[in-house]
This record gives C-alpha cells, structure tokens and sequence, in this order.
C-alpha cells in the first residue's frame, strides 16, 4: 500500500461537483461515490479537514445585484451547511466518523467552529467539515478554505472540481485550452485565472501552502495527490 506523503489535508469540495448531470441540489449517486474517495484517504492515516462550496444550492454572488449583498452571502453560507450535512450523512454511513464545524452559530445541527477542537478531531482520526464560510459576507468558500487551511497547519489544500486542473483558457468553452502541470501564484495572479480568488490565492501564497487542482469526477484523485503521484496542476512557489 502507498504511504501518504501528506500528515493533514484541506478538501475544498466545488459545490457544483456534488450536482452529477443535474442542474440544481445533490446527487445522492455523486456524494456516495465523493464520500468512498474520501474513506479511501481516512483508512490511509490522513488527518482531513473538508470545506464544501454551496454553488449547487445558492450563489450568493450571482443574485445580489437583485437583492442586498450581504443577505445574499449569508444564504450561500447556508446553503453550504446544508452540503455538509449531506456529506456526512454519506461518510458516516459508510463508517466515517464525522464532525461539523459552523462559522455561524447553529448548536442544534453543529459545533461552533473552534480551531483547538478541529485540531483535536483531526487527531482523532475524524474528518472535520468546516461550514459556513468564514461567517463573513464578501469571502468565498475559496478563501475559506485557505483560511482553514492555514490554522489546521495542512500540508495541502485540494481544490477538487470539475475540470482537470488549472487552464489558459476556459476548456469549456475553448477546446485550444491548455492544462498547465504546475504554475506559480503569481501566474495565477497576473493571468487572472479562475482558480481561486484572489484573496484565497495571496493567503496561500503568503503562507507557502501549495494548492493542488484536480477532477473530483476521476476516480482514485484524491488519493493520488495524498501519496504524491502527479495528477492535475499543482500552484505553488
């Protein structure tokens, strides 16, 4: 069996990849299958923590030009709960132990996001889901991750989505589009390519925590990254 090379691991989930071919909410057929990627990486000794995007559900960005901004925020952070509550019915049901972190207060569904006791699930062998964002309108899921990331002391932070990694163009849209195997922050800056945003991006930087890109889609990636084979595009330096 491979060695993990990696003691702690950030998952940050798009929301849009738990969609399947549907157009709107959760596809019981892709959680279950996220949720055996993520047992395979757990029965490896990875500590993990998971941040899920709420793209699936709400897009707070997308509507405020209709409706107050910060509302809007704070229903996309809701609509990010809602996807962790998904996940972990689906880890747990397949034996995955579990706990739920909220930026925004809600006693009744989860814990209250405390660094200290993060640190202590993820020494338990427990896959900790950080929900809501940083409770603050204006931050992405993006940036929340990297926030997380960064205070969980990760020795990766896995962006996984629904293309192969990191492009110079939208491949999409763009059938010329080339997948770049390795680029630096500032590339990603300076081109104003859509990995993260760019706060997530210059606290990444600023913290030398390297960001890997894959296909959550393709089977065994999330494992591949954890015991260090090359797959998808690698940001760092």
């Amino acid at each position: 069996m491979d060695k993990p090379v990696y003691k702690r691991v950030l998952l940050k989930l798009s929301g849009e990849a738990l969609l399947g071919k549907a157009s709107f909410g959760i596809c019981p057929d892709v959680i279950s299958a996220v949720a055996e990627e993520i047992k395979e990486v757990v029965i490896l000794g990875v500590q993990l923590g998971i941040v899920v995007g709420g793209g699936n559900i709400f897009r707070g960005a997308e509507v405020a030009r209709n409706m107050d901004r910060i509302s809007a925020d704070y229903m996309g952070m809701l609509a990010t709960v809602m996807n962790s509550l998904a996940l972990q019915s689906a880890l747990e049901n397949i034996g995955v132990d579990t706990r739920i972190q909220s930026a925004i207060e809600m006693k009744e569904i989860a814990e209250p996001y405390i660094r200290r006791r993060a640190l202590r699930h993820l020494e338990k062998g427990r896959v900790a889901l950080f929900a809501a964002g940083t409770g603050n309108p204006y931050f992405t899921t993006d940036t929340a991750a990297a926030l997380r990331a960064v205070e969980m002391e990760a020795g990766v932070l896995i962006k996984a989505t629904r293309v192969d990694g990191v492009y110079d163009g939208d491949p999409v849209k763009n059938d010329d589009a080339k997948i770049f195997s390795r680029i630096t922050y500032l590339e990603v800056l300076n081109r104003n390519l859509k990995v993260m945003d760019a706060t997530a991006v210059t606290l990444c930087r600023d913290n030398n925590l390297p960001v890997m890109v894959i296909n959550i889609g393709k089977k065994g990636n999330i494992r591949k990254v954890v015991v260090g084979q090359p797959v998808g595009t690698v940001v760092e330096g």
